[in-house]
């Protein structure tokens, strides 16, 4: 891999890490979970001092059953000071129930390839983010912030390899239209380091740093290597989820997000700052682990912190 020289010196000071356990996380989940659950493990997550999470999703029970609560909950849960909490909104239905809901941050999302945006949200490209006419302005009107994801970025299940020149324009189309910010996902944990080399440099020559997000499923165990990548070409936010949970319901086989604890274990053995405690979040995994009763995937979650000599 053509890594710059000196690439461990020039890492930064800080990382913001963006949690979507609540929703990512739980959305692909067979067995209904009672919303006191989803409840318990959004406290443990604010404990380990995360301050940036995704609850849930704002669309119909029919797509995603499992997130039928997703106004109850929202309502129930009361961000502390200095937290934002977010939601999914696909449409301006979404909207509503969103500003009804009292959130002050959305996301939208769409995918890079147009089977899987299809399957996803029954809509083309072009037709997402015509939609997204309908939700992004009026919720900034609404003084409201609005993050994006595109998904499939490095590779599609249905289509394969992805032009990242498409991913690119639908970018600054989510940009222009007032996202503060464009998470980009390696849906199906097919990417590596080489290759996310190429796909961020080419976004950074026309896009500033801190308008992206890098979003990586650890399916092929490369989750990690490609965030050391994007850490070294400036990237300083990243979502995970606590203890690996998640996968996509219209992505067969994919694993889950890199574990919250993976991450914050790595960075913090680098010296850069996530103002996250990992010991919390390894109990916060451990309670996502009974909840849906069933082992997850998390390397730290499983082994535990090390203990370091000096």
């Amino acid at each position: 891999m053509n890594m710059p020289p000196g690439l461990l010196d020039r890492l930064p000071k800080r990382v913001s890490v963006y949690e979507v356990s609540p929703r990512d996380g739980l959305q692909n989940e067979a067995a209904m979970l009672p919303l006191e659950s989803k409840k318990a493990l959004i406290a443990a997550l604010l404990a380990s001092g995360l301050t940036r999470l995704e609850l849930t999703s704002f669309v119909s029970p029919r797509w995603i059953p499992q997130l039928a609560d997703a106004d109850d909950l929202v309502k129930q849960v009361q961000a502390p000071p200095g937290v934002s909490f977010s939601a999914l909104v696909p449409n301006a239905k979404g909207l509503e129930r969103a500003r009804e809901a009292n959130l002050r941050e959305i996301a939208v999302f769409m995918s890079a390839s147009e089977t899987h945006n299809r399957k996803n949200t029954n809509r083309s490209i072009d037709g997402s983010l015509e939609s997204f006419e309908e939700v992004v302005p009026p919720a900034i009107e609404a003084g409201m912030k609005v993050r994006a994801y595109v998904s499939t970025v490095w590779g599609c299940p249905y289509e394969g390899d992805v032009d990242p020149a498409r991913a690119l324009a639908i970018t600054k189309r989510l940009l222009d239209l007032g996202c503060y910010q464009v998470s980009l996902g390696d849906t199906i944990g097919v990417g590596t380091p080489r290759q996310t080399e190429r796909i961020v440099q080419m976004f950074l020559e026309s896009i500033a740093s801190e308008k992206i997000a890098l979003h990586f499923h650890d399916t092929r165990g490369t989750a990690l290597p490609n965030v050391l990548v994007g850490l070294g070409l400036g990237i300083r936010d990243f979502d995970s989820s606590i203890a690996g949970l998640g996968g996509c319901p219209y992505a067969p086989g994919a694993a889950g997000n890199v574990a919250t604890e993976d991450l914050v274990y790595m960075l913090h053995g680098m010296g850069i700052e996530t103002g996250l405690d990992l010991d919390k979040l390894i109990e916060a995994g451990k309670l996502a682990e009974r909840i849906v009763g069933r082992p997850l995937p998390g390397k730290v979650h499983q082994a535990g912190p090390a203990t370091r000599r000096s």
